[in-house]
């Protein structure tokens, strides 16, 4: 599979990423193929998080996998800290002890990546960088990074964290794309042209940190898939239409849409189903054009000026 670098490290990563937070609803046997096919098809980059299924997930997919550490370096792994029931927590204390429950449960001594999760509106940034620096110092992460904030909240930690935020993980679809369409409504008066993220896009772009979007083929916030759903019909009939094009599945189309846009981003893909998996990989050899690009948008409902 396509690779780039992630943000400013000197980490390949590939285009598309694993995502693990389901991992916990299927079968022994179904997780192992699962896994296996990633590995099959490229996509060894892995993406966990301590909450997912109460830390469940990440000891299903070390045992799953049979974790070793001969294949360890095979993949690339990437958690999250920060959510605690009721709360949001970046101390000092609340990072360290995630981690370490993280590396125990994924049998393996390092993270390649770690991210703050939700923002914590109580951050103290000096506690954030003295744990990333002990983690650092102890070999337990070797890239950081932040999921779901704004420009204003990286250029708050970066004042005291010394390592560079490589990634920031984001909400992003087809249809749920407010940080791309915003920049085609600049100065407009209707509701598109609204900032809702402080130009989050440009932002990471200038800064060269990776975004990667979560939930690539859901509406809303956990509505559900747009595609095959008859609450999209047009924006279905395009894609389709351009999958025909490319011999490729509607999931690969999805994907590639946002492929296609020049930020490089890395998608986190959530299904659990191989063949959709393989799908998803194969978006990285898609190239839409800027018409079919652009066709997809406005199939979506995003009106251009």
């Amino acid at each position: 599979m396509r690779t780039i670098k992630l943000g400013t490290s000197d980490l390949d990563v590939p285009v598309v990423a694993v995502g693990c937070m389901r991992i916990d609803s299927i079968e022994r046997a179904e997780a192992e193929r699962f896994v296996q096919t990633s590995l099959d098809v490229g996509a060894n980059f892995f993406d966990h998080a301590d909450v997912y299924g109460g830390g469940q997930c990440e000891t299903i997919f070390a045992d799953v996998v049979g974790m070793n550490s001969s294949l360890r370096e095979k993949m690339i792994l990437q958690s999250k800290c920060g959510i605690r029931p009721g709360t949001f927590d970046f101390s000092k204390e609340h990072i360290l002890a995630s981690v370490d429950g993280s590396l125990k449960r994924l049998k393996t001594d390092y993270l390649d990546v770690l991210l703050l999760h939700r923002p914590d509106a109580l951050v103290e940034p000096e506690e954030v960088a003295a744990a990333f620096d002990q983690l650092e110092k102890e070999g337990k992460v070797r890239h950081f990074g932040v999921s779901n904030q704004h420009p204003r909240q990286i250029d708050l930690l970066k004042k005291y964290v010394q390592q560079p935020l490589v990634a920031n993980q984001l909400q992003l679809s087809i249809t749920n794309a407010s940080m791309i369409t915003w920049g085609w409504n600049v100065n407009m008066e209707n509701a598109e042209a609204i900032d809702r993220d402080g130009g989050i896009l440009d932002y990471c772009r200038l800064h060269d940190i990776t975004i990667q979007p979560w939930s690539p083929f859901q509406f809303g916030f956990f509505e559900g898939v747009f595609l095959d759903n008859p609450k999209f019909p047009e924006l279905n009939k395009k894609i389709d239409e351009v999958a025909g094009k490319y011999a490729v599945s509607n999931t690969t189309i999805a994907l590639a849409w946002l492929l296609r846009h020049p930020a490089k981003m890395q998608p986190v893909t959530g299904t659990m189903n191989s063949q959709r998996l393989t799908d998803c990989v194969k978006a990285s050899e898609v190239d839409l054009t800027r018409e079919e690009w652009y066709g997809i948008a406005t199939a979506a409902g995003y009106v251009l000026p």
